[in-house]
Formats: C-alpha cells, sequence, structure tokens
C-alpha cells in the first residue's frame, strides 16, 4: 500500500518542507542538492559519447516507463472520445504514460512487455525466432527470421515498444555541427549513479529545445532520455527505468508458448528471404518494388530539421470537410477532428497545420503531407 493512502497528511508535509528550503536561503537548499546527486569522477561531454557506443551489457532487466505531454489537448480528448484500445492507446501516447517490461540477454534475446489498461503486449526475440502476443484477444503472429535478418546485428522492428536506448540512439544519430552537447553533473536513475549529457539543437527552425541523457556510470546505457521542447520546464517526452538489473535474464524469459486457445499466426514463416527467392525464382518484394515510387514518403533536411513528406488522395481533405457538414456520430469525429486542423494558406496553397510542443503535420489541399519536429515556417518552405 501506497504510504500516501495509508498516511493521508503526509502528503501535506511535502509543500510545507519544500517552502521552508526555499525560505531557508540559498545555503541549505545548496545543502539538500548535493547531497542528492552521486560522487562520481569527471567525464567530459566526449567521453560519455565514446561511452554510449561501446556499452555492451551482457544483459539486463526492468521496468521502463515512458510519458508523454505534446501540448495537444484537442487530439486527446478526441481519441478519448472515441473510445476503445485504439482510443486509448493514442491518448496515452500523445498526453499519458506507458510501462513495460524488458529482458535482454543480448541482441538475439530480447523481450518487452507492454501493459495497459486493455492488457498486454508481449514481443519476442529469440534467435531466428520472433513472437508478438496480445493478451486482449489472445492472438498473435510468429515469424521466422532467416538470412541476414536473423544476424544479431538487426534489431526488432519499430512496433516494439520504445526504450531509453532506442530514444538515445536516435538522438545520437542527429549530432552534427548543428548540436551543441554539453555535461550537466550527476543524478540518479532507479538506484544507479549517472551522468547527464544535454544534446541541444542550434537550428531555429526546430522545436526541440534539449534532449537529456542520464548515462550509467558503470555499464554506460541510457537510464533516462527526456526530450524538451523550446523554452519548456517539463520534458514533453520522458523514457526512463524505474527498476533495473544488469543480471542476466534466465532462457526461460525467452521462450514463448502461446496460452491455451491463442491463435497464432504462422504465415511469417513461410517468408523467404531474398537470397530463397532468387534461388527460387520467386519474385521478392524489396527487388519488384522501385526505389522513390509515387507515394513514397520521401525524406527532406537532415538531423533536428528532417521533414518527412509523403502524399494523400488529393479528396481527402474535401471528404472530410463534407463528412463534417452531416450529422450523426460519424459527423461529430469529422467536426471534432477538423477543430483540432486548423485551414492555413500561403503561397504554396492552402490545407491545415497540426501542431504540438514538439512537432507540426501540415496537410495540403492537393494531398501533400509534410511533418517533422520543427516549426510549421519550416513546413510551409518546403511545402
Amino acid at each position: 500500500m501506497s504510504v500516501w493512502k495509508s498516511r493521508p497528511a503526509l502528503r501535506w508535509l511535502v509543500p510545507g518542507a519544500t517552502a521552508v528550503v526555499v525560505i531557508g536561503g540559498g545555503a541549505a537548499a545548496g545543502t539538500i542538492v548535493a547531497s542528492a546527486e552521486p560522487s562520481l569522477p569527471d567525464r567530459s561531454a566526449a567521453q560519455l559519447l565514446v561511452d554510449l557506443s561501446s556499452a555492451k551489457p551482457a544483459g539486463l532487466s526492468g521496468t521502463v516507463v515512458q510519458s508523454a505531454d505534446l501540448g495537444l489537448p484537442g487530439v486527446a480528448g478526441l481519441a478519448g472520445s472515441l473510445g476503445g484500445s485504439a482510443g486509448g492507446g493514442l491518448t496515452s501516447l500523445i498526453a499519458g504514460s506507458n510501462t513495460a517490461r524488458v529482458w535482454y540477454a543480448g541482441e538475439d534475446k530480447v523481450r518487452f512487455a507492454l501493459q495497459s489498461t486493455q492488457g498486454e503486449t508481449d514481443v519476442i526475440r529469440n534467435g531466428p525466432d520472433l513472437w508478438q502476443w496480445s493478451s486482449s484477444d489472445n492472438t498473435g503472429t510468429h515469424l521466422k527470421l532467416k538470412g541476414d535478418a536473423a544476424s544479431p546485428k538487426h534489431s526488432l522492428p519499430s512496433s516494439v515498444p520504445s526504450s531509453p536506448q532506442d530514444a538515445a540512439a536516435a538522438a545520437l544519430a542527429a549530432i552534427d555541427p548543428s548540436t551543441k552537447v554539453e555535461t550537466t553533473g550527476a543524478a540518479q536513475v532507479a538506484g544507479r549513479d549517472a551522468y547527464e549529457l544535454v544534446l541541444s539543437p542550434k537550428d531555429t527552425d526546430s522545436l526541440v529545445g534539449q534532449v537529456r541523457l542520464a548515462i550509467d556510470a558503470e555499464q554506460h546505457i541510457p537510464l533516462r532520455v527526456e526530450v524538451y521542447a523550446k523554452n519548456a520546464v517539463k520534458p514533453a517526452v520522458r523514457v526512463a527505468f524505474d527498476t533495473i538489473s544488469f543480471q542476466v535474464p534466465d532462457a526461460e524469459q525467452f521462450t514463448f508458448n502461446p496460452p491455451p486457445g491463442a491463435k497464432i499466426d504462422e504465415a511469417g514463416t513461410k517468408a523467404l528471404d531474398q537470397a530463397d527467392a532468387t534461388k527460387k525464382g520467386v519474385p521478392h518484394p524489396s527487388s519488384t518494388a522501385p526505389s522513390g515510387a509515387k507515394g513514397d514518403p520521401k525524406v527532406i533536411g537532415k538531423g533536428w530539421t528532417t521533414i518527412v513528406s509523403a502524399t494523400l488522395p488529393t479528396d481527402a481533405l474535401s471528404e472530410l470537410t463534407a463528412a463534417g457538414k452531416g450529422t450523426g456520430k460519424e459527423a461529430d469525429t469529422a467536426k471534432a477532428l477538423l477543430g483540432v486542423l486548423p485551414e492555413v494558406s500561403g503561397s504554396w496553397g492552402k490545407g491545415r497545420l497540426l501542431t504540438g510542443s514538439l512537432f507540426s503535420v501540415l496537410i495540403t489541399d492537393d494531398g501533400r503531407v509534410l511533418a517533422g519536429l520543427v516549426t510549421p515556417e519550416a513546413l510551409y518552405k518546403v511545402a
């Protein structure tokens, strides 16, 4: 039982104690802050970057908590009104939190268990076997990785729940002359000492103010990643270990036995890798789909100001507008969606804009979609 539930009066002592510290002056506050930080040998930002790139823990397990507040109350309300698992899942991604358990015993032995009010979703990689299972409907898929895909150098699909390592890798990939890198001291995360590394984009078109990483002092992996919008005092996205152990998990954690009555799609085990397809004269998807085909997403720019461009049917917005003029539940949903997509226009044409604290999305009347962690003005330039 939580101490706050068993002793309700204690919660009121916290604000009072905080006030005493503030009023008591800088000496008292400085003492408290200093005692809260672990004492660690100095390491430069460059040394911490090397630590990150060379981190290879033999194994770990723990609980990861992800939270987000992207400044989109209208969208959060719309998602909640839709109901069902889809609406609830979207709401938690943009204005809520998710919890996952993670086990790691090498790059070919990884397991994530995402927990939600709708149930649990597991993704398990055990050598060439990749399983995904949902407890809400007791269904799953089994994919047999072949050829290069089964090599440990490959990671899990992007549908796997995010972790501090994933978030850190994305941030570090953007490091170039457009990024200021510095250290801010030490911290404790999940009971472990950590160094803090701060990445700050220099490009004024970026909506990202800072990315703050807490790096384990011994194992050198990210224990916490926080993404701040410009001029914000609270993170818009936070991914952190709540608990962590660096003992190698038991092999049984990566063995998936479908529960009774589970419906498992084994179609993935019949998929051919490109080498097999070539030998047997079967066209492989990657060899038949032309690169840069019409409608494929395109990446414009690089680093913090990367913009992704895609296309929608040219009448998508007009159909949504027409639906909003009707009556009934579908019309209400269309009206609510249009309400969080205000009309915008410029020399590029007309369309609708979705903005949050960290990103902007422009949908033009002629069916173009532009999105990025950038200001709307940056999208208008590309449009």
